[in-house]
């Protein structure tokens, strides 16, 4: 499948709580998250952090909210943080959707961030129910917003160099339809064996001011 690329990593916030999770991250970074606001549909709200390279890192978390209970991604963020927190997915960025939802049999639905300007970012994504099915799966968006209103505008000194992922790059592979490494341009994907139920991001290191820093 053509037209792939690495949009962004999700990161659920733990017992700590959104604001420590994002503070400690940023500490270790050696960068500053920017409030990314509220997804009314989804009953979630995140912080971001732009990186090098037109993708970013989200720290995500699941509000006091119905929507938290009935939208796939706000259970599977409330799921993530009761297990602990940590790494939730990988998110990847298409042109054609309409390819996606012909492999996958089913419609995209929309997503929507409202940010603490006012401004309303607007996508629409899919394959949130396989990520929570099988972590090592990404899913897919498409941004109906401008692209100077992307989360990674601005550019970072942060960039995102490995990837650790349990799981199989020959499911992943007949999962995008495409070769696993074709939307992680020049990111390099360690493939580990999981244990049982198991799979999903282990790891991610990153190339900062700071030095190589890994988050796991």
């Amino acid at each position: 499948m053509a037209g792939m690329r690495l949009d962004h990593l999700s990161y659920a916030a733990g017992p700590e709580g959104l604001a420590s999770c994002v503070q400690r991250l940023g500490s270790h970074l050696g960068a500053a998250f920017s409030d990314g606001g509220l997804h009314p549909s989804f009953g979630t709200r995140n912080f971001v952090l732009a990186l090098d390279g037109g993708c970013y890192l989200e720290v995500v978390e699941a509000l006091d909210h119905p929507a938290a209970d009935t939208a796939p991604f706000g259970r599977a963020v409330r799921a993530r943080a009761e297990a602990g927190g940590g790494w939730l997915g990988w998110v990847i960025r298409v042109e054609d959707l309409a390819a996606v939802e012909s492999r996958l049999g089913r419609s995209a639905v929309p997503g929507r961030r409202r940010r603490p300007d006012g401004y309303d970012l607007r996508w629409q994504q899919i394959g949130v129910l396989d990520l929570v099915a099988d972590p090592q799966l990404p899913f897919f968006v498409k941004w109906l917003s401008d692209e100077a209103h992307h989360p990674s505008a601005g550019g970072s000194p942060v960039r995102l160099a490995r990837l650790q992922i349990a799981g199989s790059a020959r499911t992943v592979e007949d999962y995008l339809g495409a070769a696993a490494a074709q939307p992680l341009d020049g990111i390099a994907v360690d493939w580990l064996a999981p244990a049982p139920e198991d799979s999903g991001i282990v790891a991610a290191v990153f190339d900062t001011a700071l030095g190589s820093v890994r988050i796991d």
